[in-house]
C-alpha cells in the first residue's frame, strides 16, 4: 500500500532521537512526538526511548527538499558518462529518452526514483515538469496525464512533490514576443502559447495533500519573455512558485545578447519574472549586474552541483549570490547521483575551489539550504524544522557506518554534511509515517529491481 505522507487521519507517534539536528544544535535524547501528520511537541533530554517511542539511532534532521528535479532523466545514468561533449550533446541524448515515455512508463520510472529519493531522505521534490503530451505535440486525452503520473508516482513512494508545470514554447530566441519554431523532439513540451499552457495548467488538480502544483519557465530560449511575464502573473495570481532554467551555459547568455541586447537575467527582470516568490534554477554564469539584480529582488537560487560539474556547466557564484541576499537552495537535477547531502558538500567545496579560500558556510546553513530553503523554495513553508507545528518529516543518518564513524556527537551535523552519504540514511519519516525504516523502503521494497525495471522498458520502447 503506498504510504499517504499528509494523511490527516495519521494515527498518533513518538518517535525517540539518539541526536536530533534542532537548528542550532544537535541534541541528545530527542523525543519527537508526531499527530495528524505534524510535530506535536519536541523534548529534548531524553537518554532513553520512553515506552512505546520508536528509537532513531543516528543524528535525526528535517527531511530534505530537492527542489529541482527532473525524473526522467534518471534513465540516463550511465550513458550519459560515456565519451567527452558538452550540455549540448547531453541533450539529444535526454531527448532520445524523453521520446519513449508514455504515461503508464513514466509513473513506473518516477515512482522508482521518487523511492530512491526517499532512501536518500529526501522527503519533498520540486519535480520540473515539461514532458506533457504524446510524440509529436498530440494532447493526451486527459491534457495533464503526465502530470496526473508523476503526483501518483509521489504518493506511491511516500513524498511530498510540487509539480513545477512548465512552459516551454520556442527552440531558441527570435524576439521578446516570438521564439524558435519547436523542433519534432520538443514538441510534446509545447502547449503553443503561455495563454494556452495556463488553460492546460490550471486545470490541474491535484490529487492527495502530498501534492502541490507551482508553474514554472522552462528558460528564455523556450519562453519569449512576454510569455514568460504571463507565466510569472499566473504563479503570483495563486501564490505558487515560480521557477526558471537560468544561465545555465554561456550559449543562452550570448544568444540573449545578440537577439535582444539584454542578459537573460536583466530580461526577466524586465519583464517582472524575478522576486521572492520566484527561484532561478543555475544561475551559473551571470555578471555582476545579474547577481545584483537577483540578489536585490531577493530571487531565490537552486544550485545543482552535481549536475553542473557532470555536464561541465561549470562553477556558479553562489557565495556572490547568497551575499547580495538571493536564498539559496539545492537540487539533484539530472540525477547523475541523487544525494542531498552530496549536494550540499558540494556547494561549499567547489566554493573552495572557485575562490581558493575555505569556510564559506557552515554545516548548520548548508543543511539550511538541503532543507527548510528548498522547502519554502517548492511552496511548503511549514516544513523544515524539527518543531512543534511543523509537517512531521524527518530523515534520521547513521553515525556508525565506515564514512561516520568516530567524530564526536557534538559534531554530528559536520559530519553529516561533509563524510555522510545517501547510504548512511537509515529512517525516513514523512508525515509521522516511516517511509524507509532500516534502510528498506516499505512501499517499494526492492528499489533497485524497480529503477532496473522501468529503465530497461522504456529503453526497449
Amino acid at each position: 500500500m503506498p504510504v499517504n505522507p499528509t494523511d490527516p487521519a495519521a494515527p498518533a507517534a513518538v518517535y525517540w532521537a539518539e541526536y536530533a539536528w534542532t537548528g542550532g544544535a544537535v541534541e541528545p535524547g530527542t523525543v519527537i512526538e508526531t499527530a495528524g501528520g505534524r510535530i506535536t511537541a519536541v523534548r529534548t533530554g531524553a537518554g532513553s526511548p520512553p515506552p512505546g517511542a520508536e528509537p532513531l539511532r543516528g543524528l535525526t534532521l528535517p527531511g530534505l527538499a530537492n527542489a529541482h528535479s527532473h525524473a526522467f532523466h534518471r534513465a540516463l545514468r550511465g550513458t550519459a558518462q560515456t565519451g567527452s561533449g558538452t550540455f549540448w550533446t547531453w541533450r539529444r541524448v535526454m531527448y532520445s529518452v524523453a521520446d519513449r515515455l508514455t504515461p503508464e512508463s513514466y509513473f513506473a520510472l518516477a515512482r522508482a526514483v521518487y523511492a530512491e529519493m526517499a532512501l536518500a531522505g529526501i522527503t519533498c521534490v520540486g519535480e520540473f515538469h515539461y514532458l506533457h503530451h504524446a510524440p509529436g505535440g498530440t494532447p493526451y486525452g486527459d491534457p495533464n496525464a503526465m502530470g496526473h503520473a508523476l503526483i501518483a508516482a509521489a504518493a506511491e513512494a511516500g513524498i511530498r512533490i510540487t509539480l513545477l508545470d512548465t512552459c516551454y514554447l520556442a527552440s531558441g530566441i527570435l524576439t521578446e514576443h516570438r521564439g524558435r519554431a519547436l523542433d519534432r523532439h520538443q514538441l510534446r513540451f509545447g502547449d503553443g502559447s503561455a495563454a494556452a499552457w495556463a488553460e492546460r495548467a490550471s486545470a490541474l488538480v491535484p490529487e492527495g495533500d502530498h501534492a502541490r502544483v507551482g508553474a514554472a519557465v522552462h528558460s528564455v530560449r523556450a519562453v519569449p519573455a512576454a510569455e514568460a511575464g504571463a507565466v510569472a502573473e499566473w504563479a503570483r495570481e495563486r501564490g505558487a512558485p515560480l521557477h526558471v532554467h537560468l544561465s545555465e551555459q554561456p550559449a543562452e547568455n550570448d544568444a540573449c545578447l545578440a537577439a535582444l541586447g539584454r542578459t537573460p537575467t536583466r530580461l526577466l527582470a524586465d519583464h517582472g519574472v524575478l522576486g521572492p516568490g520566484t527561484t532561478a534554477v543555475h544561475a551559473t554564469h551571470l555578471t555582476g549586474e545579474d547577481i545584483a539584480l537577483l540578489g536585490g529582488t531577493r530571487t531565490r537560487v537552486c544550485v545543482c552541483p552535481t549536475t553542473e560539474r557532470d555536464l561541465a556547466d561549470g562553477i556558479g557564484p553562489a557565495a556572490d549570490l547568497a551575499h547580495a541576499g538571493s536564498p539559496l537552495c539545492l537540487g539533484s537535477d539530472s540525477h547523475a547521483v541523487i544525494d542531498l547531502l552530496e549536494e550540499a558538500r558540494a556547494l561549499e567545496l567547489d566554493e573552495r575551489l572557485r575562490s581558493r579560500t575555505r569556510g564559506h558556510w557552515t554545516a548548520a546553513r548548508l543543511l539550511d539550504f538541503a532543507g527548510e530553503s528548498g522547502h519554502a523554495a517548492l511552496g511548503w513553508p511549514e516544513a523544515g524544522r524539527l518543531e512543534a507545528g511543523r509537517l512531521a518529516d524527518f530523515t534520521t543518518i547513521a553515525l556508525d557506518s565506515v564514512r561516520t564513524a568516530g567524530p564526536p556527537p557534538r559534531l554530528a551535523a559536520q559530519t553529516a554534511v561533509f563524510a555522510a552519504t545517501a547510504a548512511d540514511v537509515r529512517h525516513t519519516v514523512v508525515g509521522g509515517r516511516h517511509v524507509v525504516r532500516d534502510g528498506v523502503h516499505r512501499s517499494v521494497p526492492d528499489v533497485p529491481a524497480a529503477l532496473a525495471d522501468a529503465i530497461q522498458e522504456g529503453a526497449a520502447r
